[in-house]
């Protein structure tokens, strides 16, 4: 039995799969913010209530919203910052008593969705997550790019591309001591605080959503995410020019975005066309949890 944990930053996740890829349970938390023993807790318990009610143990993988520094060992990269500089994989190995592998959560997506979800049968994948922050990961035959660094497809930070100076200093600095980057323009509460500023209506994303086809203001603040969505996929596609792009998170789930991306996306790849797929997961917001669980193989 695999064991997948999705560390989020509003849930955490598990999942149980048997040899064949089966479900056989499921649960989720919420994610204690800013408290790194308290998500340790939570982890441990969801992993000793499973493995309880399915009588068995399991190996346990953990899709993390940053990397493991193969320099220190310790998280690095992390949007949930309490994880930053602690020794994730070893504190969990000795509170449940077994080695733990520990990925990104874009990785984890993207290993999911090329395996047996949306980019199935492709032989490159770029897999975007839109969710609490903007992660990445790229499939190249069916396994993840090599990354020395632990930094493969880190594209929400890279700085968004073709913008001013003042959309630049709107949205402040990054956790990760940057300005402008593309998570700072594209996550789900990114898009909630473009709102808020060009609107003064304080919306969530899936409020937002939920606004599209009757409000026009909402609309077109989210025509002008979108534009700066596909400005970032260019420089993607520019660089690695993948078979297909799959979306993931919780932005990834409003349908007006597949419509919009066509108009805008060729503008700004290098030649002025593009036919990349650019598709909807196709395992929602289980598909990291999934990857997690397959970083046994």
């Amino acid at each position: 039995m695999r064991l997948g944990i999705d560390l989020g930053g509003t849930k955490i996740e598990i999942i149980a799969l048997d040899s064949n890829g089966i479900e056989l349970y499921r649960q989720r938390m919420m994610t204690v913010k800013g408290d790194y023993d308290a998500t340790l807790s939570v982890i441990k318990q969801l992993v000793l209530e499973a493995e309880s009610v399915l009588g068995q143990q399991g190996t346990v993988g953990v899709g993390i919203p940053g990397t493991i520094s193969e320099v220190t060992g310790r998280v690095k990269n992390a949007n949930s910052t309490c994880l930053i500089g602690q020794p994730l994989r070893e504190d969990l190995a000795q509170q449940l008593s077994r080695e733990i592998r520990v990925a990104n959560d874009a990785d984890c997506f993207v290993s999911s969705e090329a395996g047996d979800g949306a980019g199935a049968g492709y032989d490159s994948v770029f897999g975007v997550i839109l969710g609490t922050g903007v992660g990445a990961g790229v499939s190249v035959h069916g396994r993840l790019l090599p990354s020395p660094n632990g930094v493969a497809g880190e594209w929400g930070h890279n700085p968004m591309p073709w913008i001013d100076d003042a959309q630049r200093t709107a949205v402040g600095r990054c956790y990760c001591g940057q300005q402008g980057c593309i998570e700072q323009f594209l996550s789900g509460p990114a898009l909630a605080a473009r709102c808020f500023r060009e609107t003064g209506r304080q919306l969530s994303a899936k409020e937002l959503a939920m606004a599209l086809n009757s409000d026009p203001a909402a609309e077109s603040v989210f025509k002008r995410y979108v534009l700066d969505f596909c400005k970032g996929l260019a420089h993607v596609i520019n660089l690695l020019d993948p078979q297909v792009i799959v979306l993931g998170g919780g932005v990834s789930n409003i349908d007006r975005l597949y419509d919009l991306i066509p108009d805008s996306l060729g503008d700004y790849v290098f030649g002025g066309e593009c036919s990349t797929p650019i598709v909807k997961n196709r395992h929602g917001d289980s598909s990291g949890v999934r990857g997690a669980a397959w970083l046994w193989p």
